[in-house]
């Protein structure tokens, strides 16, 4: 297949791998990469936000490179790969006639571009997806054992790399119901499940926190039409950049004329439906929609083969497209070109700032998922995200990280310091502080929770709080605080009332552990109307409290 290949296309490629790898090691880390790396420090079968794919990715690009191209060197390859791909779902054989707008409007592609190097859980989304459309349009022709078993694997790790990997295969079944009676078609959902039953089993082991925190836990805000729907709509255009008009004008002309056409139509109109009843529920992130450029770039491609001049104008918005693409591209190295200040600028400058003057102290970043691990990768050292109450959970929730910064001399850094011991200064200009702590210690992972159900907010009602210590060694009460905190509808709190358990024991001085200890406490009334929800939150050792309880709903 790889001998058939045009030779134009294999330079290009050719010429595209090494772009990308120059790119992929000049440019620094963005936060969620750095955060992703932080997961593969730790090889699981799962992680607080997502499954482990993009973990395993930058672990096996850690064996061939240091730095930043250590991170990105697997997603380099993947990109070519996915173009590979492209092409060979393209059957009409006048491709060959046309390489040149092939590449450049794949390239055009605005996020297909950026995975191109950058190392996210959509850059495997991306891949499988195209490998699996692969595979899925060979099953149709001909199912037999051997594609229901590759199919299976590819499945899993279509849902090893994202979770909503499930919607693909979701509307591709939807696109062909008879799959449900083809003996093949099980076979590879039974493959699927196999393979994937390790995750299964980290999600039952951590108390499905993941699924948790993203149906039940994860804050929102109120309705708001520019932000979500319209938002959502400028998506659509901005992963295809100028030449959308053209896209979606093949998209509206073409039919599903057999049952692969029949799959990339409904793989995007789903994917577009799914998320546009979403938009009035929440804001809806440009990569949540990346998916749908693989069936748009396949069916614009098959238009622009039969249409001269459709073909005239994507080539010609794509080669627009590419411009400023690679502008922007060597932006991201080089500040001065790049329109805005870019989380790929001045990483190295902030932590060189911080480290020189604490030198290989472990460093506790208040509320901050995106520094630890940034500060880690560049410093070496080791960090710590303390989670409190007015932010989110994370991979830090759940790690060994804590432990790792326990009764140690750390740099406490944390936005809520308007001074401190120390500061230091981002490229944007932010100015942080800082302090010192000598002997730090924290319990975030004591979890709290109520033994009644309580679906009213009655202060007279004396109700039991469970308070669960995970740690290996007992945790004395005298270092702890508790509190309520009451939140809107949103999940945001807004209001943090002191409370004073009452223990049901005179002797009970501590939390032992691995145990669960009982305390019999009254919930005070809060300064908002109405309170949506309250959790329970520790604060230990005169820190802010912490994120120890679940959301539990009033009515």
């Amino acid at each position: 297949m790889l001998k058939k290949l045009p030779k134009l296309l294999v330079i290009l490629l050719g010429c595209l791998l090494i772009i990308n790898l120059i790119q992929a090691y000049f440019t620094e880390l963005i936060y969620d990469e750095a955060y992703y790396w932080h997961y593969a420090q730790n090889l699981d079968w799962g992680y607080f936000d997502h499954p482990p794919m993009v973990a395993f990715l930058i672990k096996i690009s850690s064996f061939f490179f240091d730095g930043e191209l250590g991170v990105r060197f697997v997603s380099c390859l993947l990109s070519i790969g996915t173009v590979l791909i492209l092409w060979f779902l393209v059957d009409n054989p006048k491709k060959k006639e046309h390489v040149l707008p092939f590449f450049l409007f794949s390239f055009s592609l605005t996020l297909l571009n950026a995975y191109g190097f950058f190392t996210l859980p959509d850059t495997p989304l991306v891949f499988f997806t195209c490998v699996f459309l692969l595979v899925y349009k060979q099953f149709i022709k001909s199912p037999n054992y051997y594609l229901a078993f590759f199919l299976g694997i590819i499945i899993a790790a279509l849902m090893y790399s994202k979770y909503h990997a499930f919607l693909v295969v979701f509307f591709i079944i939807l696109s062909n119901l008879k799959l449900a009676l083809n003996k093949y078609a099980w076979v590879a959902v039974a493959v699927a499940l196999l393979c994937y039953s390790p995750h299964f089993l980290w999600l039952y082991e951590h108390d499905f926190v993941s699924i948790k925190y993203h149906i039940y836990e994860r804050p929102n805000g109120a309705y708001h039409f520019e932000k979500y729907t319209l938002g959502f709509f400028v998506n659509l255009v901005a992963i295809l950049g100028f030449t959308f008009p053209w896209v979606y004008k093949a998209l509206y002309k073409t039919k599903s004329k057999d049952l692969f056409t029949k799959a990339l139509l409904y793989l995007t109109y789903g994917f577009i439906l799914f998320f546009f009843i979403s938009s009035f529920n929440r804001r809806i992130q440009t990569q949540w929609v990346i998916i749908i450029s693989i069936p748009l770039f396949l069916i614009a491609y098959n238009y622009m083969l039969t249409n001269k001049n459709a073909l005239k104008w994507i080539y010609r918005a794509a080669i627009l497209n590419c411009i400023i693409l690679l502008v922007l591209r060597v932006g991201l190295i080089y500040k001065p070109l790049f329109p805005i200040y870019y989380e790929t600028h001045g990483n190295k400058f902030w932590v060189s700032n911080l480290k020189t003057q604490i030198g290989d102290m472990p460093v506790v970043f208040e509320n901050s998922y995106r520094y630890a691990p940034m500060y880690a990768f560049y410093s070496g050292s080791k960090t710590f995200s303390l989670n409190n109450i007015y932010y989110r959970q994370n991979q830090f929730t759940i790690d060994s990280s804590e432990s790792k910064v326990q009764h140690q001399k750390i740099a406490y850094v944390s936005k809520y310091l308007t001074k401190g011991e120390l500061k230091y200064n981002r490229i944007n200009g932010t100015v942080v502080y800082g302090n010192f702590i000598n002997n730090f210690e924290s319990y975030r992972k004591l979890k709290c929770s109520i033994k009644e159900d309580v679906t009213t907010l009655d202060t007279t009602r004396e109700v039991t709080l469970q308070v669960y210590n995970p740690y290996d060694t007992a945790v004395a009460l005298k270092k702890l605080k508790f509190s309520v905190a009451y939140l809107d509808a949103y999940k945001k709190v807004k209001d943090l009332l002191p409370i004073t358990p009452k223990v049901l024991h005179e002797n009970t001085l501590t939390l032992k552990p691995k145990d669960t200890t009982n305390f019999k406490i009254h919930l005070p009334a809060s300064k908002m109307d109405t309170p949506s929800y309250f959790k329970i939150s520790i604060s230990e050792n005169g820190l802010l409290s912490g994120l120890n309880g679940s959301n539990i709903k009033l009515n």
